[in-house]
């Protein structure tokens, strides 16, 4: 698995542009299909996989993650946490700081 804290955010967006062509590709759908389904525009979609976009906005790649199919996918991204145990002692009283006296 290749470490991704090795890449700057161009070159993670380069690979994010290159995964979603082999997705659209796979789902047989062409640029032109996903900009209509997206309402993104061909050439943003075009730089995008080409690597010739230095970045594209978050809600833009949701819609790309619509179309493929692969919305779930934000799940991965940042998966719901478990309950904070400090939280669940909601009904004992909050918790206080702890001094330590010199003797």
């Amino acid at each position: 698995m290749t470490d991704l804290y090795e890449f700057s955010t161009p070159e993670l967006v380069r690979l994010l542009g290159t995964r979603f062509k082999e997705y659209r590709m796979r789902c047989n759908l062409t640029q032109k299909e996903v900009a209509e389904l997206s309402g993104i525009g061909m050439t943003t979609i075009h730089k995008f996989e080409s690597g010739n976009a230095g970045n594209i906005s978050l809600s833009t790649f949701i819609l790309l993650l619509k179309v493929v199919g692969q919305i779930n996918a934000l799940d991965d991204v940042l998966p719901e946490l478990p309950e904070s145990p400090y939280l669940m002692r909601k009904s004992e009283k909050k918790a206080q700081r702890i001094r330590h006296t010199i003797l």
